[in-house]
């Protein structure tokens, strides 16, 4: 049952529906042809890769779009009215291995190519990288920015010098600068300086934490690290506390920091320090697994420690991306960076390893509101070193051959450039739906206006889908295990799936209204248990008999319209159907029926003839007690 306008008199519903009439008659012609200007055949630009490198990266013939015209089991449907996150960027990180053998390794010509190849506007144009707050894993050897004699105190860091990183990551970092002086830095600290330990060494241990003194300089250290690199021409875009704080090892550079010890540092020392030096640089926490999602959210909860904090950074190594959203959906305001994933010799499949990297990463990874996507090393050597302890077989974005500074570009380099080539930081994610195991995608809006669809064929056959956008179509046949990225101009106001939030990709009933009759608690909820596409879906349920309506207003040019949902029911229910109502005429129905529905099945109401400016469209159950059904994909667009 959705709910209707208040009626009015049968002469004042005359003489208003005479007036909207003659208005539909005058303007419906002049909606339609803005419409078809404002998205009319765009042609799309298509590049793709393949599991057997036979394409790598490569430009393909141009497609256009065109009328939108039949069925395919696999339909994206491009939403450009519905948006997420802003991106900050896609790219890696230039440890200091990376930065010796690029420093070092190459002549200047074939680094300036590099570079060029992986910041520039020609290559592939990576725009946000991490670097290490002194030595990691992957460093020529272990040192901090405080290091003192024998350990002693220096509370007042007058040993303080970023010089062990004048010889190759700053004069790196300057270089990719001058590249793209777009590209933002991302700092994260392996270990505090040995003396601020409670073992006085690098590898392992933890802050002097019954000393509140160590805790005042070592958030001085953070201030005085940040102002150094800027001096030198680097500015640094945001910090993470520790990296992966619930490991420690005796093998590399490392601390163990709690979820309170974080807090409190941040609440106490870490933001008060920033805020009274005026550090714009961003305070960003956890930077581990995704199988931990309590760190972050009890960080978050102290409203004294969250006024300092950016959000929250992710690594690949355990969970899924998922944890990320988890997050978001209890503190929306907090931004997500994915920072941390290796490829290396445990997994030399190419084409394996493209689609794991696509379908977790950049896809998974931003449609669980990721505004960063980071893999790890940048370059590394044959023998996936220098190291540092720690990882022995890790795998670089390029291989770079010390010998002869030759330059090879790994699965990784073909992942991000999938993204990072085509979608510019301050793009926003726009809604698509993806098909898990099928079709996976992901798809953007840059700042120009221009969109990106980047899809994966994660399935072991060759896909034929459409793409839908704009009330337009295109067809295309994704190889099995290949990605391609396409890209189109022009902009889709005029047409595309009207609904917000309409595979309730948000995790949330965002865009969304419920009615239930008086005294009886709301029937629906989001959950995420075998979603039609995406991760999440409409649940309509209770233990109890019950009413219920999810629906939503929204406000369209006068026109013809469909309405589209996607349906599972177990029976039983009294009333089970698709609505739309408040459009101009009488309340029109798709009935679903009491039967059981076991498979996905669309149910559609045609010939929505608008003549208000505005529609409701919704689902509505009359239901016995544990009569279920569940909803997914709406979708409106004009005719």
């Amino acid at each position: 049952m959705l709910l209707k306008a208040k009626s009015k008199s049968k002469r004042s519903a005359y003489f208003w529906g005479c007036s909207v009439l003659v208005l539909a008659l005058f303007l419906f012609p002049l909606l339609g042809r803005l419409t078809e200007v404002d998205a009319a055949g765009e042609t799309v630009n298509v590049w793709m890769t393949t599991g057997d490198q036979s394409k790598l990266l490569q430009k393909q013939s141009d497609v256009s779009f065109g009328a939108d015209s039949g069925t395919y089991a696999t339909t994206v449907n491009v939403n450009e009215n519905t948006t997420y996150q802003t991106i900050k960027g896609f790219g890696a990180a230039v440890t200091g291995s990376s930065a010796y053998l690029i420093n070092q390794k190459m002549s200047a010509s074939q680094r300036s190519a590099l570079l060029n190849d992986l910041f520039g506007a020609g290559g592939i144009g990576l725009s946000y990288i991490r670097h290490t707050i002194g030595a990691s894993d992957f460093s020529l050897s272990s040192y901090t920015y405080n290091d003192t004699p024998n350990n002693i105190d220096d509370f007042d860091l007058n040993y303080f010098s970023i010089n062990p990183d004048k010889t190759d990551v700053i004069p790196t970092l300057k270089s990719i600068l001058s590249v793209n002086s777009g590209v933002k830095i991302l700092g994260s600290p392996w270990s505090a300086p040995a003396w601020m330990k409670d073992t006085e060494t690098l590898n392992g241990s933890y802050l002097k934490w019954y000393d509140s003194r160590y805790y005042t300089a070592y958030a001085n250290y953070f201030v005085k690290y940040i102002n150094a690199f800027k001096a030198e021409g680097v500015p640094i875009d945001a910090i993470t506390v520790q990296n992966e704080p619930l490991h420690t090892t005796s093998g590399y550079p490392s601390m163990s920091m709690s979820d309170t010890e974080q807090r409190d540092f941040i609440k106490n020392y870490l933001g008060p320090a920033f805020r009274s030096n005026n550090i714009p640089a961003k305070i960003v926490v956890y930077d581990h697994n995704w199988d931990q999602t309590y760190y972050a959210t009890n960080i978050f909860a102290d409203a004294a420690a969250s006024q300092y904090i950016d959000g929250s950074a992710w690594h690949c190594y355990a969970g899924n991306p998922s944890a990320m959203t988890t997050v978001h959906n209890a503190y929306p305001s907090k931004n997500i960076y994915f920072t941390e994933c290796s490829g290396g010799e445990w997994a030399t499949n190419f084409g394996d390893n493209l689609k794991w990297n696509l379908s977790n990463l950049i896809i998974g990874a931003t449609r669980n509101w990721a505004q960063t996507v980071l893999l790890w090393n940048l370059a590394l050597d044959p023998n996936h070193g220098p190291t540092n302890g720690g990882c022995t077989d890790c795998r670089g974005v390029v291989t770079i051959n010390p010998s002869n500074g030759n330059v090879t570009k790994n699965v990784e380099y073909y992942v991000l450039g999938h993204a990072s080539k085509f979608v510019k930081p301050g793009a926003v994610r726009i809604d698509s739906n993806t098909y898990s195991g099928g079709i996976e995608n992901v798809a953007f809006k840059n700042p120009d206006g221009s969109k990106v669809l980047i899809a994966l064929n994660n399935s072991a056959s060759s896909i034929t889908f459409k793409v839908r956008w704009a009330s337009q179509a295109f067809v295309y046949t994704l190889p099995a295990g290949a990605a391609a990225t396409f890209t189109w101009s022009g902009s889709g106001s005029g047409g595309g799936n009207l609904l917000q939030n309409p595979g309730f990709e948000t995790g949330s009933l965002s865009a969304w209204s419920s009615w239930t009759p008086d005294g009886q608690a709301a029937a629906h909820k989001v959950d995420s248990d075998n979603p039609r596409s995406g991760s999440y879906k409409l649940v309509h349920w209770a233990p109890g008999a019950y009413q219920q309506t999810t629906y939503q207003a929204v406000s369209v040019p006068n026109g013809t319209y469909k309405a589209t949902v996607w349906v599972r029911s177990g029976g039983g229910q009294n009333t089970l159907r698709l609505e739309a109502s408040n459009y101009g005429g009488g309340t029109l129905y798709g009935n679903i029926g009491s039967a059981a529905v076991d498979a996905w099945t669309p149910y559609t109401i045609d010939n929505i003839n608008v003549t208000t400016g505005t529609i409701t469209i919704g689902v509505y159950s009359n239901a016995n007690a544990g009569n279920w059904a569940v909803f997914d994909d709406f979708e409106l667009v004009r005719k």
